[in-house]
């Protein structure tokens, strides 16, 4: 029962102790530091590659061909024949190997930078990992469905129909439980529960949505938007579309930059690179680099962008300092997502190399 004003059985009030004063700080509740689902990529490279030579490996996607580039002389040092076209290169989970997207997954030993095999799966226009490395997932966008596999054996394990046409990019949550992946040609985004997998949502975000990257605090997705021209501010929780942030004419590419404050769009229609704060959501710089720049991967210090130019033969470095490029190089036909490797990480979720 309540107690009435003045009761006698009312409790003697208290006093909270002095800021600074001993009690005060032996009662102190310590502030949880903000979540930053990139920290691992803040320190150096796995112990596993640790002394591999840093290279950058080039699918070009009309030449069915992996262009092999030294980053310390800007250039090609080697080349290996693939499948008919390679879309990305995509680092394993355990860091261990290098799968070119083509007609398989041809295997890659970085060590060598020699095939060891073909993986035989679907069509597949991309490949990622579940953050606790049990599943790969190819995207096979012809065929309007994610294929689940185990990520050791290659065993398969089920198919999920997508049943909108572009399935084509996507991340996971911050615990795993569920990825995000856009529908590229229906203007659509749909949500996969990782554990079950099933579909489970969709949202309709209009335009051509592409690339999607989760935010270091985990809080929200970000989706370039080709038609639209920027990127989307999707909820974690609700699916929701809650922002929008205009960046340039066919908004296509995200990197998050090594501290994890930044964010980098490609404006492949545009020729250039957005720079985004994502604490507050803003651009705060447009580089003009000319070309089509495409999909986007860090150098291992995080001083340098490197992109293919989609509609040409050459990749661009770009300075994450100046935002000019610093170098352009030739390589085949139609070079797509290409992967600077090894990068620091603890492991890689796929893609042309998104670590934790």
């Amino acid at each position: 029962m309540p107690l009435a004003a003045g009761s006698d059985s009312t409790p003697p009030a208290t006093s909270s102790p002095a800021a600074g004063s001993p009690a005060a700080s032996a009662t102190a509740v310590p502030t949880a530091a903000p979540l930053n689902v990139y920290a691992a990529t803040l320190g150096g490279l796995a112990p596993q590659v640790a002394d591999l030579p840093l290279r950058v490996y080039v699918p070009n996607e009309k030449s069915n061909s992996v262009s092999i580039v030294d980053p310390a002389t800007y250039q090609v040092v080697g080349r290996i024949v693939v499948g008919a076209s390679p879309e990305h290169v995509t680092p394993s989970y355990d860091l261990r190997s290098l799968y070119v997207n083509d007609t398989g997954l041809t295997e890659i030993d970085p060590r060598t930078a020699t095939v060891r095999r073909t993986v035989k799966v679907a069509m597949p226009y991309n490949l990622y990992f579940t953050p606790d490395g049990t599943k790969a997932i190819v995207v096979a966008e012809e065929l309007h469905r994610l294929d689940f596999y185990d990520a050791r054996t290659w065993a398969f394990l089920k198919s999920v129909p997508i049943p909108w046409n572009g399935i084509d990019h996507l991340d996971f949550s911050a615990d795993g439980a569920f990825l995000v992946a856009s529908c590229e040609f229906s203007g659509r985004l749909v949500k996969v529960d990782t554990v079950a997998l099933a579909l489970v949502d969709s949202v309709a975000v209009g335009g051509f949505p592409v690339d999607v990257k989760l935010a270091p605090a985990g809080d929200v997705f970000f989706v370039t938007n080709q038609q639209r021209d920027g990127i989307s501010v999707i909820d974690a929780t609700t699916l929701r579309e809650t922002g929008f942030v205009v960046t340039g004419k066919g908004a296509h590419g995200l990197a998050v930059s090594r501290d994890a404050r930044s964010l980098f769009v490609t404006n492949r229609l545009a020729g250039t690179i957005s720079v985004i704060d994502i604490a507050s959501r803003t651009v705060t710089a447009n580089w003009l680099v000319g070309g089509s720049p495409d999909m986007l991967t860090l150098s291992a210090d995080g001083t340098e962008l490197w992109t293919g130019n989609r509609f040409g033969d050459t990749i661009l470095v770009v300075s994450v300092e100046s935002g000019r490029v610093t170098h352009t190089i030739k390589v085949e036909e139609r070079p797509h997502g290409l992967t600077f490797f090894p990068q620091p990480g603890r492991f890689s979720l796929g893609h042309n190399g998104v670590y934790r």
